[in-house]
């Protein structure tokens, strides 16, 4: 690798910028590095995506419908439960989204100890000229996996996108098959990545579902990704630059995850905010400016918070019958649920949820604690919401022979 010997962060900072411009000029607008950036794309063209709620009940109102908007998807972050969605497997180019993998597999990399958060990591000349947003490092840069995590989620950062991709594989190209790897095995059906900072290309794509799928696994595997995604700005090698998320200083129920903006993705964020009881993930993608998009997805969180609710519909160990049988001593034992479940609800189902228990142990031989004895399903208006093993709470030894025939005698008395 080269290093320029003793050159200073503002020759480099000048470098950076006049590498960038290139591809600024040829891909406007390629980010913006704060709302005031904000430029206006084409609206999507034709109707309106017909907006739905897969999880809503007749009485519940119909989603937001956002005209500005290509695609959308509303997702419990828990429960995985999509609460509203429009055109959520559309392939659309994902913009900077496509960061999104790229940090996953950086933590996944950092998890399994071939890479350390405090690690420093050479940049290339690769990295140092990449276009578009940026941190701004260069080969003389002293810079750490975890500078570089701030860089590429905050400042969006091509150049710290690709010498992370550098440092964990080798080569992009090599990482960009671990991306495709890993959206593989998450069933992204509608995404493949073709670079590692979603600087436009022809077979790069995503869809709304793809992207809320992907933020709910990186929620569950790598949560710490909220103490960096919250942050309203980020400062590095004395540069200072906002969030490219408009709706951090929009929500203060937000605190991610991430943005993209190429000419051909229109203006897409992906949110995430705790409203109440829920951890929502909200999508929106091809949004005509930011200030649309940021307005698009205060609408979704809004309906989520208002007209859904997260409930445990049973909890491990709870009894929820008691089973009677002549084939033990005592004629009965309490029975429980083994499993806790936890769905998403339409704040007027909870009290509707109704249960049906299959029994299907043989009772003959006693049964003991924890025994699995059959299976309870869990519906709302018909619809399967989940089930759960039954087991025995207590012991229940078999009937005895005077207990028999005691049962006996009483049916003449």
């Amino acid at each position: 690798m080269i290093k320029p010997a003793g050159i200073s962060s503002f020759i480099a900072l000048a470098a950076a910028v006049a590498f960038a411009a290139p591809a600024l000029a040829a891909h406007q607008p390629v980010q913006s590095g704060s709302p005031a950036a904000d430029k206006a794309t084409p609206a999507p063209s034709g109707p309106a995506p017909v907006p739905v709620s897969p999880i809503a009940d007749p009485s519940t109102p119909t989603p937001p419908v956002l005209a500005n908007m290509t695609s959308y998807v509303l997702m419990d972050a828990r429960t995985g439960a999509i609460l509203a969605e429009a055109n959520p497997n559309l392939q659309v180019a994902p913009a900077s989204l496509t960061k999104l993998m790229t940090a996953h597999v950086v933590y996944q990399a950092v998890k399994n100890g071939s890479l350390t958060m405090t690690q420093t990591v050479p940049v290339s000349v690769a990295a140092w000229h990449t276009g578009g947003s940026r941190m701004f490092i260069s080969p003389d840069s002293d810079v750490t996996v975890d500078e570089l995590l701030h860089g590429l989620i905050i400042d969006s950062g091509n150049d710290a996108a690709v010498a992370l991709a550098q440092q964990v594989a080798g080569t992009e190209d090599s990482f960009v098959q671990l991306m495709n790897r890993d959206a593989h095995q998450m069933g992204l059906n509608d995404t493949v990545y073709t670079d590692v900072d979603g600087l436009p290309d022809p077979g790069l794509h995503t869809s709304a579902l793809d992207v809320a799928t992907l933020s709910r696994v990186i929620l569950q595997d790598e949560p710490q990704i909220l103490n960096i995604s919250k942050l309203p700005n980020y400062t590095y090698n004395n540069i200072t630059q906002a969030s490219w998320n408009p709706v951090l200083a929009h929500d203060s129920t937000v605190d991610g995850l991430k943005t993209g903006l190429t000419n051909e993705s229109g203006h897409c964020i992906d949110a995430t905010a705790v409203r109440g009881d829920m951890r929502l993930i909200a999508v929106v993608m091809g949004g005509p400016s930011w200030h649309a998009s940021t307005a698009a997805i205060e609408a979704l969180l809004d309906y989520g918070q208002k007209f859904f609710t997260d409930t445990a519909i049973s909890t491990a160990g709870q009894q929820i019958d008691t089973l009677k049988s002549t084939a033990l001593n005592s004629g009965m034992v309490p029975v429980g649920v083994a499993n806790t479940i936890a769905v998403t609800l339409p704040t007027d189902g909870v009290s509707k949820v109704a249960y049906k228990i299959n029994y299907t142990a043989d009772l003959t031989p006693g049964v003991t604690k924890g025994e699995t004895l059959g299976t309870v399903t869990y519906t709302l208006d018909g619809k399967a919401l989940g089930s759960s093993p039954v087991i025995a709470l207590t012991d229940s030894p078999p009937a005895t022979f005077f207990t028999k025939l005691k049962l006996k005698l009483s049916k003449y008395l």
